[in-house]
């Protein structure tokens, strides 16, 4: 998207508290994918795998969606080396390349949606092409990102280069313990949804103009299956807001929307 559309406030009028999350907040978001990753191994050592199976399922939603989102966007105000080691380390825990991330991410919020948008494509496909479409995005998104100047393409490499250490290391360890291999199986395939979750439902290639390109969520319901994480719109316009006041966002952003005349999409309530 292009800058913000007319009829909608500066982030000095909807409040620059925002941008503010506690160290608490930061800590728990940060914590949470190694945690998940521990707890998974943890749990199918003493033999409860069916348990251990929804932390790859969190893990892969709360990674690309928030913890290594906010990374990418530096939403986080934390000191710059941290923040570029933490989106290495966090997307490595799902085998990804996180500058990689960045760098097609940002191309979404500047060109959505051209042709040259890799990661918002699927919003223009069929739903089981949108579907299919996430089997080798992340490998694209690799290749794409090593093509685009700038300077995360030393990241990327290496990246690349863990990720399939990783990997190999998974493989070579299947004789003695199967659950490395299980574990990066289930990571692989849980990045397969992105395209259909993060491109598809959210948005509309043929809206008007810019606010009815990226669909508005609301209602009780979605907010609970998503995580409160169906704030694709608000992030389009605000990018800088942290993933934690989306919710507070979403509703000081809800007068406006309404006098522009943006009806949400609901589920039930």
């Amino acid at each position: 998207m292009s800058a913000r559309p007319a009829g909608l406030p500066s982030l000095d009028t909807l409040g620059r508290d925002l941008l503010r999350v506690s160290g608490t907040r930061k800590l728990v978001s940060l914590a949470s994918p190694f945690v998940l990753t521990a707890t998974f191994f943890f749990l199918t050592a003493h033999g409860w795998w069916p348990v251990a199976f929804a932390c790859p399922v969190l893990l892969s939603f709360l990674t690309y969606g928030s913890t290594s989102h906010d990374l990418v966007h530096r939403n986080l105000r934390l000191p710059a080396w941290l923040n570029e080691t933490l989106l290495t380390t966090v997307e490595l825990l799902a085998f990804r390349s996180g500058h990689a991330y960045r760098t097609v991410h940002l191309n979404h919020h500047a060109s959505f949606p051209d042709t040259d948008d890799l990661e918002g494509a699927a919003a223009q496909m069929r739903w089981w092409r949108a579907l299919l479409d996430g089997v080798t995005l992340q490998y694209r998104l690799w290749f794409f990102a090593l093509r685009r100047p700038g300077g995360n393409r030393l990241w990327v490499m290496v990246e690349g280069s863990m990720a399939l250490l990783l990997l190999a290391g998974c493989a070579v360890l299947i004789p003695v313990t199967p659950w490395p291999a299980v574990y990066a199986a289930l990571m692989i395939a849980g990045s397969w949804v992105y395209p259909f979750a993060t491109a598809f439902l959210v948005h509309d290639v043929g809206g008007r103009d810019e606010l009815a390109q990226t669909r508005l969520f609301r209602g009780r319901m979605l907010s609970i299956l998503a995580l409160e994480h169906l704030y694709h719109l608000e992030h389009h316009l605000y990018p800088q807001v942290p993933h934690h006041n989306w919710p507070d966002l979403a509703r000081r952003l809800d007068p406006y929307f309404a006098r522009l005349g943006l009806q949400p999409v609901k589920l039930l309530f």
